[in-house]
């Protein structure tokens, strides 16, 4: 009769973890989910803010908006990630640096699509960029709404596309930015 070492108490054969804990995302995942919510509302209304005075200032002020803002959040959003989600210490140029490229692997689309999406929601609510209103415009509440629409759908396209890059980034800082010299990350941290 063959005993199996994973039977054995003290093998060292692991055992796969059954239950529900195992199921719920890690602590380390959910400090990441916080500290993205308070970056993400940072960095949208530093995106707003700056799409506000731009687009006084210049033609597609918007993009100008987008790109100072993303240096300005991912900087702030790498401070709270080193303290609070992944604890790591030193390294602070090194690891900033890692960051960006993290985060301009997830900004670089989003740039990219941000006068796509804009200039799709002006379509879909039928706004020429001079603010008259199309011939069959499907939402048509009031000629002020749809002249508005023009002027907000930077803003609107700015949430939609902020959304696309939480996944992809925490693994990206998990891999990447933060990721430690040994193999194994102390539950502890997790």
């Amino acid at each position: 009769m063959k005993l199996q070492a994973a039977n054995i108490p003290g093998s060292q054969t692991a055992q796969p973890k059954i239950g529900l804990c195992h199921l719920l995302p890690s602590r380390q995942f959910m400090r990441y989910l916080l500290v993205g919510v308070w970056n993400t509302a940072f960095g949208y209304i530093t995106y707003a803010a700056l799409t506000w005075v731009f687009s006084r200032h210049v033609a597609f002020g918007y993009l100008y908006a987008a790109f100072l803002s993303n240096f300005i959040a991912i900087s702030v959003a790498f401070l709270g990630y080193k303290w609070f989600v992944f604890k790591t210490y030193g390294n602070y140029l090194r690891e900033w640096l890692r960051c960006f490229v993290v985060y301009g692997a997830a900004a670089l689309p989003s740039l990219l699509l941000l006068p796509v999406v804009v200039n799709a929601l002006i379509y879909i609510f039928h706004v020429s960029p001079d603010g008259k209103v199309g011939h069959a415009a499907p939402f048509q509440l009031t000629a002020e709404y749809l002249r508005t629409t023009f002027l907000t759908a930077p803003y609107i396209a700015g949430a939609i596309l902020t959304a696309g890059t939480v996944i992809f980034s925490f693994f990206g800082h998990r891999h990447i930015t933060f990721r430690k010299p040994s193999g194994k990350v102390p539950e502890s941290l997790q």
